[in-house]
């Protein structure tokens, strides 16, 4: 895992300066953090976790001020329902991503990021403005049960 957050961290670092702006080493420690989780995590786990796991201490406001940044880089998103904060699973590809659909289960919290195809969004929006309404933030986050905790039956 460490192999593949170093080469994400490299891709975002090249995103980074292709936007002319700066992924500085705690941006980085952040990103690396939400990488090594494969839950969402929020403002205060991610400092705990640069803590125990980096030997960093991060104050909760910048790790909320780089939170937002890694948002706007689109390296990173927001899970509005709870809260929380996932690294982004596409760092790597080289298309933006218009919908992205988060898969959260219940249980663990464990997020999976997935892109609905073009069709799909297209309906999505179709209905949206046949409702009356316009779509203003296309993210989908929906509370699933994990392949592992269905298993084990929780």
């Amino acid at each position: 895992m460490m192999r593949k957050a170093t080469e994400l961290i490299a891709q975002a670092e090249r995103q980074c300066q292709d936007r002319h702006v700066k992924l500085t080493t705690k941006r980085k420690l952040v990103l690396k953090a939400l990488l090594s989780s494969d839950r969402a995590l929020s403002a205060y786990e991610l400092v705990s976790l640069c803590k125990v796991e980096f030997d960093q201490i991060i104050p909760a406001m910048s790790v909320y001020r780089i939170l937002d940044f890694l948002v706007g880089q689109n390296l990173a998103h927001k899970l509005d329902l709870a809260n929380k904060y996932v690294a982004c699973g596409h760092i790597d590809c080289h298309v933006e991503h218009e919908l992205s659909q988060f898969l959260i289960c219940s249980v663990c919290q464990k997020v999976s990021e997935v892109t609905l195809n073009e069709r799909t969004r297209e309906g999505l929006i179709d209905q949206v403005q046949d409702a009356g309404f316009t779509l203003i933030d296309p993210q989908l986050e929906i509370s699933c049960v994990c392949n592992e905790c269905g298993e084990k039956g929780e």
